[in-house]
């Protein structure tokens, strides 16, 4: 996520970190630097200017001359300026039983695909969602957004064969929303190439027939200040409650994301980080901060194995652990559950300074399918008992994988060093301390402190029983 630009941070922030005293002169090669980093990726040129000037300014201020790390201090105060550029605090969603949300946006901003990500969002809430599609410019889009509402179980409106008028559409939608007795109404509407006046008069027609109580603008996150421009135009004409920044899982610059919020005055409500339905995160600009200058979102990671990991399943394979009885199945499964975490570098983000690790050989997506590919070749014996897997087994298990026998050696000597490890108790509880303690690690109470500072959407125990199995506190 913004990867490009958090590279080209993270050599200027190294030299800010690195400064035993500060002054004007020995800041304004690394600010240049952070100045540069940001203008590439397509920030504001405005926001960029007052960012710098705001960040210099209290950098040579005398609670940094007086500070034990000076260095350590501005990075601290470009963290905390930068969010103060995104937002400050999360913006609430509304929370309303039954509203009605309507979706603006132009055309491949990924609005009909964020619709649908929202019904996913209010289903995990336990909301009732209804998706509309009011996208008479693209029949493509009607299509697409009853297939997806099939595949996750939401009732879809759809406007009748040979109806052209979106007004005429939205009107006979609200019925069948009253109609419902109920829910969260989310109208997805046509988008064009370019904002026109044909769009934005369609709009306000649309708009003041709903009476929608969110009105999101979804934004392509890849698209620079050309996405401020475009809130601009919507902004003038329709009231908008919030954003939705598409995109964010590739290389995208991040210039809209960082100015968006400065340049229209509107919160960034929702981030969409992948194609997947359940790829829509609320957005916290603390930790987007975190992430952006590679200090990681370990809280964020852990909220999503709450969700994504079973905890009966994990537990389980904790007491394998404990017991030296890990095997290729839980191997397996392992990987399985890494998978539904979501793309390894996105993972690997999360952590703090282990972000740089997922441009090494072998750290990606690839690798995972391959291993997972050669334990499906083994016969249930072989993963239970690798013992077995002699030279003739091992040259079936590649070419049944599609993999070479190099890989399958490799992946045996990795798993046998992995079961070492699990047998050492003492060993496994370091290893733990180092990379999940620390500085800038858990808080106090390991991984059920850090669930319980994440307050009710999350039960303390549920990850403070697992982080007490190796020893994480809690």
């Amino acid at each position: 996520m913004l990867s490009l630009l958090s590279e080209k941070l993270e050599g200027a922030l190294r030299k800010l970190r690195g400064l035993g005293k500060i002054s004007a002169a020995n800041i304004a090669e690394p600010m240049q630097e952070i100045r540069m980093a940001l203008l590439e990726a397509d920030v504001d040129y405005q926001v960029v200017n007052s960012l710098i000037a705001e960040v210099s300014s209290q950098a040579e201020g005398a609670e940094v001359l007086r500070s034990v790390s000076p260095g350590q201090m501005i990075v601290k105060i470009f963290h905390d300026e930068l969010v103060k550029l995104l937002g400050g605090v999360a913006a609430e969603f509304s929370t309303l039983p039954t509203q009605r949300v309507l979706m603006v946006g132009l055309n491949g901003a990924g609005k009909t695909t964020t619709s649908a990500k929202l019904a996913a969002f209010l289903q995990k809430k336990a909301r009732r969602p209804l998706l509309i599609a009011l996208d008479l410019e693209r029949p493509a889009a009607i299509t697409q957004l009853q297939v997806l509402g099939q595949q996750l179980g939401v009732p879809v409106w759809a406007p009748p064969s040979g109806m052209r008028s979106a007004l005429e559409a939205a009107k006979a939608a609200v019925q069948w929303v009253d109609a419902q007795g109920g829910g969260v109404a989310i109208f997805d509407t046509a988008g064009r190439q370019e904002v026109d006046e044909g769009l934005l008069a369609e709009l306000e027609q649309i708009s003041a027939v709903i009476g929608a109580e969110e009105t999101l603008l979804v934004a392509d996150a890849a698209t620079g200040q050309q996405a401020v421009a475009v809130a601009r135009g919507f902004q003038s004409r329709v009231r908008l409650s919030g954003l939705v920044m598409t995109r964010l899982d590739g290389d995208a610059r991040g210039g809209a994301l960082l100015s968006m919020r400065r340049v229209t005055g509107l919160p960034v409500k929702f981030i969409g980080v992948g194609e997947k339905t359940a790829q829509l995160e609320i957005f916290h600009p603390e930790r987007m901060a975190s992430r952006i200058l590679g200090m990681g979102d370990v809280v964020s990671l852990v909220e999503k194995a709450a969700e994504e990991i079973d905890e009966k399943a994990a537990m389980k394979m904790a007491e394998r652990f404990e017991q030296n009885r890990f095997d290729f199945t839980d191997f397996l499964s392992q990987l399985k559950m890494m998978k539904r975490l979501g793309p390894l570098e996105g993972i690997l983000g999360m952590l703090p300074g282990m972000g740089a690790l997922k441009n090494m050989p072998g750290v990606d997506d690839k690798k995972l399918s391959h291993t997972e590919a050669i334990i499906l070749s083994m016969t249930p014996l072989e993963r239970q008992k690798p013992q077995v897997l002699d030279a003739s087994r091992r040259k079936r298990i590649a070419a049944g994988s599609g993999r070479s026998v190099m890989e399958v050696n490799q992946l045996i000597k990795q798993y046998d060093m992995m079961r070492q490890l699990m047998g050492n108790k003492g060993m496994m509880a370091q290893l733990a301390g180092g990379l999940m303690g620390g500085k800038g690690g858990l808080p106090p109470g390991g991984m059920g402190g850090l669930a319980k500072m994440m307050g009710p959407g999350l039960k303390p125990n549920k990850l403070g029983k697992l982080g007490r199995r190796f020893k994480l506190g809690g």
